[in-house]
C-alpha cells in the first residue's frame, strides 16, 4: 500500500491485508457477516462491554473491498435500513388526568430506567406522542427512564452516547483529539426530556436531573461496564430557556456551529443551539483527559 490505511483509527496494515486475504480464502462458504466475526475473534476486537465490534469490521472490510485490496464474497441478502423501515412506536394509552399540585405531595418519585425492560413500549410510546421531536430510536449505547408519581408515568428522560466533536464542551474539558477518542464514552448525551403535558408541578423537572445525576453513572456501569463522568445537553433558545437545568446547577459552555457533523461547507445549516454540561466527579478534567 503506498499511503497507511485506517478505519475508525485503526489503522491497516500490509500484514492485515494479508490475514484478511487468507480467512476469506479459509472460510469460502461464509458470508460477510461470518466473515466479520471470525475476524473480529481472530483480532480481539471488541468494544468496552465485551461485544464484538462486528458492524464496524464489516464497514472496514468493505471499504478494503472497494479499494480492490480484498474480495468479498457476495452479497447474500440486501441490508435493511432501519432508520427508515422502523415502524413508529404503538400507542400505549395512560390515565391522563390533569395532576396539577406541589412536588412535596406527589414525593417521592418511583424512577425505572425501562431499557431492555416491558416498560421500554410505554417510554417510546409517550415520547411519540407528547414530545415535539417525537421518538428516534437511538444508536449506540443509551438508556431510558421513566418517572412516576402515584403509580402514575409524570416524566421520561433518555440518554445516549455523546457527539465525537463539539467545540464548546471540548474548550471547557481541554481535552486533545487523542483523549476524547479514548474517552468520549465517559460522557452521556441528554437527548430527550420530557414532562408529561396534564403534569404541572413545580421544581419537578431540576428534581429529576437532580436524580439522574445521582444513579446515572452506576446505571450506564451496570449496563455497558463503565461509568459516566460528564453529562451534556443541547438547549434551542428559540423554544427554550433552559430554567431547570439551570437550577440544577448545569452550566452553559457555549454554543453549537449550526453546521452538523457532516456539513459540506462552514456555513450554518441548521438552528445554533446552547450546550450545557454538568460534571458528575469534581475531577473530571483529569479523568477525561488520561491517554494510557
Amino acid at each position: 500500500m503506498q499511503n497507511t490505511l485506517s478505519y475508525r483509527h485503526r489503522k491497516i496494515s500490509e500484514t492485515d491485508i494479508t490475514f484478511i486475504r487468507q480467512l476469506i480464502a479459509d472460510n469460502p462458504g461464509s458470508s460477510r457477516r461470518a466473515l466479520s466475526i471470525k475476524l473480529c475473534e481472530a483480532w480481539t476486537w471488541v468494544q468496552t462491554n465485551g461485544a464484538l465490534r462486528d458492524m464496524v469490521c464489516r464497514g472496514m472490510m468493505l471499504m478494503l473491498h472497494r479499494k480492490e485490496l480484498i474480495e468479498l464474497p457476495a452479497v447474500r441478502q440486501a441490508p435493511r435500513n432501519q432508520q427508515t423501515k422502523r415502524s413508529p412506536p404503538a400507542l400505549v394509552s395512560v390515565d391522563e388526568t390533569p395532576l396539577q399540585t406541589s412536588f412535596g405531595k406527589i414525593a417521592p418519585l418511583e424512577v425505572r430506567q425501562v431499557r431492555r425492560t416491558t416498560d421500554e413500549a410505554l417510554f417510546n410510546s409517550l415520547l411519540q406522542q407528547h414530545h415535539y421531536l417525537g421518538y428516534t430510536q437511538p444508536v449506540g449505547e443509551h438508556l431510558k427512564y421513566l418517572f412516576y408519581a402515584e403509580g402514575r408515568p409524570v416524566a421520561c428522560v433518555s440518554w445516549c452516547s455523546a457527539p465525537r466533536h463539539l467545540g464548546s464542551r471540548d474548550r471547557y474539558i481541554g481535552w486533545g483529539a487523542a483523549a476524547r477518542l479514548r474517552n468520549i464514552r465517559f460522557i452521556a448525551y441528554n437527548t430527550r426530556f420530557l414532562i408529561l403535558p396534564w403534569v404541572v408541578v413545580p421544581h419537578l423537572a431540576s428534581h429529576i436531573l437532580g436524580c439522574m445525576a445521582r444513579r446515572l453513572s452506576a446505571d450506564w456501569q451496570d449496563m455497558y461496564n463503565h461509568p459516566i463522568y460528564f453529562l451534556e445537553t443541547f438547549i434551542e433558545p428559540e423554544r427554550f430557556r433552559g430554567t431547570c437545568y439551570k437550577a440544577a446547577n448545569w452550566q452553559l459552555l457555549g454554543e453549537t456551529t449550526g453546521r452538523g457533523k457532516d456539513a459540506p461547507t462552514s456555513q450554518p445549516n441548521r438552528s445554533i443551539k446552547e450546550v450545557l454540561g454538568y460534571a458528575l466527579v469534581k475531577d473530571f478534567r483529569q479523568l477525561l483527559s488520561q491517554v494510557v
